[in-house]
């Protein structure tokens, strides 16, 4: 074993006990799945989600399919502010008790928190209660699973009946080869770069604001979707950051044991989606954005 990853975890372990045992303070709060779905479906509200993803790179770490620029760091610490009242923001349900999820996502929060409670406490408005990310991670890292066929279904209503503009990279393919867009009364595409999106947030930007205010943006863009989804919602749009909502709900049809990788975010290009037969998916893409 890595000695640097056992020792490492074994401080995580300590920090995490020392809150779970109320030696130490959390102010931060954070709404169920159950109750942020309702929101969802019960308001018109914009959502913005923080993973462990954004949270890095507001500690000035780049990711894989994002470059760290002092821009978007400032801009997401912005935003995990909490700025705008009818914009809700998500993170992780970490603070508290971490014995919803299996083991392996426990040590993973565990060692996620030694370095980015900090980021947490600092930049999130203690005023506010947050909503739940795990709407869009809604299974793998769940230890009870028995309410994610409720969740999966409630998730769908939240476009039931609405005309979606779905804005994501080219390899995503949200709602393709499973029923999670079935509710929705049409659906249209934005295409934009699967990696570095941040750099064509206004030319996208531009392309939604042909649609009239009544679509629904359901938007797939990693740390990009962020500034889109705030600037649709001031232009008066409603804009759901979902992430990685389809291969969440991918894996809950599977029934997954472990993180499968999905076929069809390996294809690319208008050739190889006809031969995967993804004919009516091509037929819903209006626009295509590369860098």
């Amino acid at each position: 074993m890595d000695i640097k990853r056992f020792v490492k975890d074994i401080i995580a372990q300590i920090d995490y006990s020392l809150y779970r045992a109320g030696l130490k303070k959390c102010p931060i709060k954070v709404y169920t799945v159950e109750e942020t779905i309702e929101e969802l479906i019960r308001t018109d509200k914009s959502m913005i989600r923080f993973g462990d993803g954004e949270i890095t790179m507001i500690r000035g770490r780049s990711l894989v399919l994002q470059q760290v620029e002092p821009e978007t760091v400032e801009g997401l610490k912005r935003l995990l502010a909490y700025e705008h009242e009818k914009m809700i923001v998500t993170i992780p349900e970490i603070f508290d008790d971490l014995s919803i999820y299996r083991k392996e996502s426990r040590q993973f929060w565990k060692d996620h928190l030694l370095f980015s409670r900090k980021t947490y406490e600092t930049y999130c408005n203690p005023a506010q209660k947050y909503y739940n990310t795990s709407v869009s991670r809604f299974y793998y890292a769940l230890e009870d699973k028995s309410q994610c066929g409720k969740w999966a279904e409630d998730i769908r209503q939240i476009w039931k009946d609405k005309d979606v503009v779905v804005v994501e990279g080219e390899r995503t393919h949200n709602g393709v080869g499973n029923d999670l867009l079935d509710t929705a009364k049409s659906v249209e595409r934005i295409i934009g770069p699967s990696a570095q999106a941040y750099a064509k947030v206004d030319e996208i930007l531009d392309c939604c604001k042909e649609y009239p205010k009544d679509r629904l943006f359901l938007v797939s863009l990693g740390v990009a979707a962020k500034f889109l989804v705030e600037k649709l919602f001031l232009e008066g749009y409603r804009a759901l950051d979902i992430g990685n909502l389809d291969m969440e709900y991918e894996w809950y049809l599977h029934r997954a044991e472990g993180k499968e990788k999905l076929a069809k975010h390996d294809i690319v290009g208008e050739e190889a989606n006809r031969e995967a037969g993804y004919d009516a998916y091509l037929a819903q893409i209006r626009k295509r954005i590369s860098l």
